[in-house]
Formats: structure tokens, C-alpha cells, sequence
């Protein structure tokens, strides 16, 4: 058996454990060993559907010390306006320069690709390769990363969790850029991120929106891209902030919440008449709302529970289906909502979301903090581990936390000054814009209501009832 050293064992080479050693390299003289299952970094990136693109700005994503694409803001096409969204190709490229020109070019990471490892926690551990079945002990003088904690469930990876008779035509999303036989319609399976991609791809091909059915089992929050937006658009990021946070302080009860955020442009649905039930962090343009509301043929019956070929049984009931058309599988779970745990424990730091719905950052942050800070509990206070969001009232959880957080980062200057140069962090920059009334008046707003927010949204969570999360 082969023996090797290191300070720090990561688990899992996808965009948290990436973004973890990046900052953790920068911010200290430590040596890492990186283990993935892939053969080269990146996680789920690697086995994405081809025509998927990030949700939000390639400014936010990656590690901190490379910028993803460029940050020219696009003047055409269906993203104009906004800062560049990268594909699936591109990120896995940009992952591939990143572990040969910034980690493994430090001469302080090992990456072994192709490779197994429990990841639990303890100074003895070891990996598998998955080639030659080769086992490497390695003795960890400091912690085991575990950034596979939440690693999610995509479409190409996961089993259909329905039955599929024979002669029914289903596919993986992935699969829809192979069909060479045309459909006489798409039933779109499952209401998140990944099967909003799938109608808009369909719609953006030129296939009708009376040619897709879209079964979805949940109605979602989206939220604006519009309001996602850094670096020279940071005064509507801040504006958006300020907004919510303004509804979170005055709202009266749960229901008042979700009125006013959607009121002010903070969060969206897809049909005004459907009270979504789920926030999964997905973004949406208003130009691509529009296109999805096109889509008039939406089954609400609950979840898939078989496809034949002439009918389709549901939670609800069922409704028919004909040989001829073409079931997307969109229904894989994509983020894991498994619970929250400390982020640093004894000699284990596992990975998690800190500021809501930018995970990234937050394993940058936790990177940073790892190396800068000594004390695992003043760790975890600045590093609250922060569960993904799933159902519709997750938002006030997910938001409470992030918020309490801001207040502590606030008040340490070694932090502030780290944040104010992290590529990675959405609010960098606040500063640039001394004279910009947008800001000023966003600034102004959450001053005034980040406190009366935390406490509203403490208490509005105390009267959610169990099991509604």
C-alpha cells in the first residue's frame, strides 16, 4: 500500500472543493491532496446536458483567483444586459486551467483523479483507484474536507424514480440534443432548475408551446436575474437586498412576506394564479418568464409514478399519453437538502452554503476562514452551516442565517478586507460607487432594516408549523 502525507485531504474536486483549496492555498502555506471520483475536476459540470448554462453571472462562479469568461456585460442576444453566463464546457475547461495553472502549479496540491475515498473523518485515511484498484493510505496532519456532503443529484447520474413501461419513450435531459426522431409532443418531467432549461431549450429551437406538457409537482419561487448582478451592476444587487430585506422587517405574517417580495421584484411564479410551494434558489430573466408562461399545458397532479405508452399515473391521477411523444426526465433532486451540520468539527470541515444560494463563495469563504482563523467555534459562528432551501417558507430559514452572518463578517476588518477582494463575493465593490443614488438609497434601506428583518424572520419562522420546511 502506498503512504503519502498531507495537511489537508479534500474529498470531492467539483466547484466547492475547488473553490475551498483555492482560498485555503492562498491564505496559507499548507500542502493539499485533492481526490475525485471524475477523471479531471470539475464534479457535476462533467456530466451535465450540453445545452445548460449557469443561472447566474460567470462573475460569482469558480474560485477567486481566476476569473470565469469575461466581464464585459452582453449587449445581445437573450442575455443583454447582464454579465455572461458560462456553459457547461466552458466551466469544465475553466476547472481543468485552474487545477493545472493555479493549484498544481503552486507545488503545494496533489490532484488523484479516478480515485474512491470514504471521506470520513480522522488522520488515517485512504483512497481507491478506480482503475487499477491501487490503494494509497494517507495520513492527514490537519483535516479531512468533505465537499462531496452535498454533491447533487443531477439527470445523467441518478435512476428515474418512476416506473417505465415498455414501448413509453423517456429520456435523461441530456439525451434531448441525440433524438433523430421527431416527437409528436415533450412532456417535461419535474418543476426546478433543471427542467426550466429544458422548455426554454425546446422553445428557443423552435418547437411550438402547444408541442410541450410540462408536469410539474411543485410550483416554485424564481428569483430575478435581473437583481443578480455584481461588479458594474452592483447597485441593483444592492437595491434587491435592500428590498427584501425591507418586506422581511414589515411583513405581519408568512403570507404578507411572500405578497410584498413579489411585489418588489424579489421573488417570481410562473402562473399568478399558482401559489408556488418550493425556492430552489433557480433564476430566471423576465424575458425567459415570459417564454415558460407561453407553455399553456401544465399537469399539477403530483409526482410520476409510472409512463407507459398510452398513459402516464401520477400522486393525482392520471392522464394520457401517446407512443409518439417524448418524456424529459428532469426530475433528479439536483441540490441535496440533507442537514445542516458544523462546518468545522474536531479534524472534519465539511462543506456547506453560508450565504444563501452561492455556494461557491462560501466555500472560498470557508477556505479563508480556515486559514485565518484559530478557534473552531469563532469558525463556525462566522461560517453557519445553511441548509438549501426546498420548500417555499425555506426562503425565511436560509435568509435569517445569511443575514445574521453579514453582521459578523461586518465586524472583523480582517474579514471585511478579505471580502472586499474576493472575486467570489456578490457585494465586493460597494464602495465604487460613492455618488450613485441607487446605492445610496439601497444602502440607506438596509441599514435601516437588516436588524428589524433577522428578528421578524426569527419570529415568522417560530410560527411556521412542523413539517412545512
Amino acid at each position: 500500500m502506498r503512504k503519502i502525507e498531507t495537511d489537508y485531504l479534500i474529498v470531492g474536486a467539483g466547484a466547492a472543493g475547488m473553490a475551498f483549496a483555492d482560498a485555503l492555498i492562498a491564505a496559507s502555506d499548507v500542502d493539499v491532496v485533492m481526490v475525485d471520483r471524475r477523471h479531471q475536476p470539475g464534479g457535476h459540470w462533467n456530466d451535465a446536458y450540453p445545452f445548460v448554462r449557469l443561472h447566474g453571472p460567470s462573475a460569482l462562479y469558480g474560485v477567486n483567483s481566476r476569473r470565469l469568461g469575461s466581464d464585459v456585460i452582453e449587449q445581445t442576444g437573450p442575455n443583454a444586459g447582464y454579465y455572461p453566463r458560462a456553459t457547461a464546457a466552458e466551466i469544465c475547461a475553466y476547472y481543468q486551467q485552474v487545477l493545472d495553472e493555479v493549484l498544481l502549479h503552486s507545488g503545494r496540491v496533489r490532484f488523484f483523479g479516478m480515485s474512491d475515498s470514504a471521506g470520513a473523518a480522522g488522520n488515517g485515511q485512504q483512497f481507491t483507484s478506480l482503475l487499477t484498484r491501487e490503494t494509497t493510505a494517507v495520513r492527514v496532519r490537519k483535516r479531512v474536507v468533505d465537499a462531496r456532503y452535498l454533491e447533487p443529484s443531477i439527470p445523467a447520474t441518478h435512476a428515474p424514480p418512476f416506473g417505465i413501461e415498455s414501448g413509453a419513450r423517456v429520456i435523461p435531459v441530456n439525451d434531448l440534443v441525440r433524438l433523430t426522431r421527431p416527437a409528436s409532443r415533450f412532456t417535461i418531467l419535474g418543476g426546478g432548475k433543471t427542467a426550466i432549461d429544458a422548455c426554454l431549450w425546446l422553445l428557443e429551437t423552435s418547437v411550438p408551446p402547444e408541442a410541450i406538457r410540462w408536469i410539474r409537482p411543485r410550483d416554485a419561487w424564481l428569483l430575478d436575474r435581473a437583481y443578480q448582478q455584481p461588479l458594474g451592476l452592483l447597485p441593483r444587487l444592492m437595491e434587491g437586498v435592500s428590498l427584501y430585506l425591507e418586506a422581511a422587517a414589515q411583513a405581519q405574517d408568512v403570507s404578507e412576506l411572500f405578497r410584498r417580495l413579489e411585489s418588489c421584484g424579489q421573488l417570481a411564479r410562473f402562473d399568478p394564479e399558482v401559489q408556488p410551494t418550493m425556492f430552489r434558489c433557480a433564476t430566471v430573466s423576465q424575458d425567459e418568464l415570459v417564454s415558460l408562461r407561453s407553455i399553456e399545458n401544465v399537469i399539477r397532479l403530483g409526482r410520476v409514478a409510472r409512463i407507459g405508452p398510452d398513459h402516464i399515473e401520477l400522486a393525482g391521477g392520471s392522464i394520457p399519453a401517446d407512443p409518439g411523444e417524448v418524456h424529459v426526465d428532469c426530475s433528479a433532486a439536483g441540490l441535496r437538502t440533507k442537514p445542516a451540520r458544523p462546518v468545522f468539527s474536531d479534524n472534519l470541515i465539511t462543506l456547506q452554503q453560508i450565504r444563501s444560494c452561492q455556494p461557491v463563495f462560501s466555500a472560498a469563504l470557508t477556505g479563508y476562514v480556515e486559514a485565518a482563523f484559530g478557534d473552531d467555534a469563532r469558525k463556525n459562528q462566522i461560517c453557519p452551516a445553511n441548509r438549501y432551501p426546498d420548500a417555499a417558507v425555506d426562503w425565511i430559514d436560509v435568509t435569517c442565517t445569511a443575514q445574521r452572518a453579514e453582521l459578523i463578517w461586518a465586524t472583523d476588518p480582517d474579514l471585511v478586507s478579505w471580502m472586499q477582494g474576493a472575486r467570489l463575493n456578490a457585494t465586493r465593490g460597494m464602495g465604487d460607487f460613492p455618488d450613485d443614488p441607487q446605492m445610496k438609497s439601497a444602502l440607506d434601506r438596509v441599514f435601516t432594516n437588516i436588524e428589524p428583518a433577522i428578528s421578524n424572520l426569527e419570529t415568522l419562522r417560530a410560527e411556521i408549523p412542523a413539517g412545512a420546511s
